[in-house]
C-alpha cells in the first residue's frame, strides 16, 4: 500500500514520538502535529488498516515492521533534505519545514546523489 503525503507525515510522526517517549498514544500526534483528535482517530484507523501500525488494547500505537521500514525511509528523506538545505545557507527552522514538504515527492535516484554529496 502505497501512502499519501498524510498518511506519510502521520508515520513520520510516530517514528519521531517513540524515538523520543517511547510509547506514543493519539493524544500525542494530537497534540505534536495541532491536529483535531478526529482527524487523528481517522488516519490511525487507515494506518492499522494498512498494516503500518498496531492499536493495543491500552491506546498505545506500535509501528509494525513495515510501518517502521516505511517510516525511516521517510525521515531519512527529511534529515537528508534538511542537511543540504542548511550547507546551502538555509536557516534550520526553514530548512527542517521545506524538507518536510519536499520529503514526499523526491525521486530516489535524487536522494540516492544528495546521500552521496554528504558522505552518506
Amino acid at each position: 500500500m502505497v501512502l499519501q503525503e498524510s498518511g506519510e507525515m502521520y508515520l513520520e510522526t510516530i517514528l519521531i514520538l517513540t524515538k523520543k517517549m517511547g510509547d506514543v498514544r493519539s493524544i500525542d500526534i494530537v497534540e505534536h502535529m495541532g491536529y483535531s483528535k478526529p482527524s487523528v482517530s481517522r488516519a490511525v484507523g487507515i494506518l492499522k488498516n494498512g498494516g503500518f501500525i498496531n492499536v493495543d488494547k491500552n491506546g498505545y500505537i506500535i509501528l509494525t515492521d513495515d510501518g517502521r521500514e516505511y517510516a525511516e525511509k521517510i525521515y531519512e528523506r527529511h534529515t537528508v533534505l534538511t542537511d543540504v538545505l542548511e550547507l546551502l545557507g538555509v536557516d534550520s527552522e526553514t530548512a527542517s519545514e521545506d524538507a518536510c514538504k519536499i520529503e514526499h515527492v523526491i525521486s530516489e535516484k535524487t536522494l540516492i546523489a544528495l546521500k552521496k554529496y554528504l558522505g552518506r
